[in-house]
């Protein structure tokens, strides 16, 4: 009987697996909704049993296989022990589930295994050094109290300039008028949709303020400034702790790069594996459970 190992990369925008067997060919893989145990234990497994589900039938397998599946999880929200409690306490169809946090699995996959650390910076952010068996965290408390440097926190600043240049107080420039289009020039509508906003629905705007800034719009420059002095305060932190390997990981830390000052760039390395391959390095290990 094959037995697989499953990586899930989850976060509060997407959810990502990949399926590998017992000679590490890959079998496939897929992604859906979002994962982030925080904001449900329920939804989060639902996302990633669709994931595993699409991906297993690429590779021709079915759910009667996922009994012979050892999931690693690397997912947001798993620093928060009640959340990962009521997670882990869900039925679920696979051999075993070791859960961790997304950060974890991007480290681990970056550096192979290695001692070394990570600055995420997707919807959220988070950053992580693992040495000796030992991981020493830094941010990654969830939005809105934290993830400075994430998309989430960067949609959230831009809709409170946008609002203040619709009052007249801040200029109103093209990245403003961009978003103040997209609620339809509508004050109210901003109002509430930020009632039921989750930290996805701020990160969208994220790519729109990188477009901009490469247009020289003033507001865009600014935010990405705040953004990268965000990630550096955080890489900082990191290499007080003894990190001197430091992967730029997620879709804000990836491009930020740039703006980043030349001191801290010197602690920046490529990563070798992605944050899936990170979850497969957990799979099955019980060891790499965070609780």
């Amino acid at each position: 009987m094959t037995r697989y190992h499953v990586g899930i990369d989850g976060g509060g925008t997407s959810c990502r697996a990949r399926i590998r067997d017992e000679n590490h060919t890959l079998i496939g893989e897929a992604k859906s909704g979002s994962a982030n145990i925080m904001l449900g234990a329920e939804v989060a497994m639902a996302a990633i049993i669709e994931a595993i589900r699409v991906a297993a039938n690429q590779g021709g397998l079915t759910q009667q296989d996922f009994t012979n599946m050892h999931v690693g999880l690397a997912l947001a929200g798993a620093e928060h022990k009640n959340s990962w409690q009521a997670f882990m306490a869900l039925p679920h169809p696979f051999a075993s589930l070791v859960l961790n946090t997304d950060a974890y699995g991007a480290c681990l996959g970056a550096h192979n295994g290695d001692d070394g650390a990570i600055m995420i910076g997707g919807t959220g952010s988070c950053g992580i050094f693992l040495q000796n068996g030992e991981q020493h965290v830094v941010g990654g408390r969830e939005f809105p109290i934290s993830d400075q440097g994430g998309g989430a926190v960067m949609g959230l600043r831009l809709i409170q300039q946008v609002l203040l240049a619709y009052d007249g107080i801040v200029e109103k420039t093209p990245l403003a008028e961009h978003v103040l289009n997209y609620f339809g020039h509508d004050v109210d509508a901003i109002v509430e949709w930020s009632k039921g906003a989750i930290p996805k629905d701020y990160g969208q705007f994220s790519p729109a303020i990188f477009e901009h800034a490469y247009q020289g719009d003033s507001l865009a420059i600014s935010m990405l400034k705040q953004t990268a002095a965000d990630i550096e305060m955080f890489l900082i932190a990191l290499n007080r702790k003894g990190a001197t390997r430091i992967c730029l990981m997620g879709s804000i830390a990836e491009r930020i790069q740039d703006w980043l000052s030349p001191p801290v760039q010197q602690w920046i390395v490529t990563p070798q594996f992605d944050a899936i391959e990170g979850a497969i390095m957990m799979a099955g290990k019980a060891e790499h459970n965070l609780y």
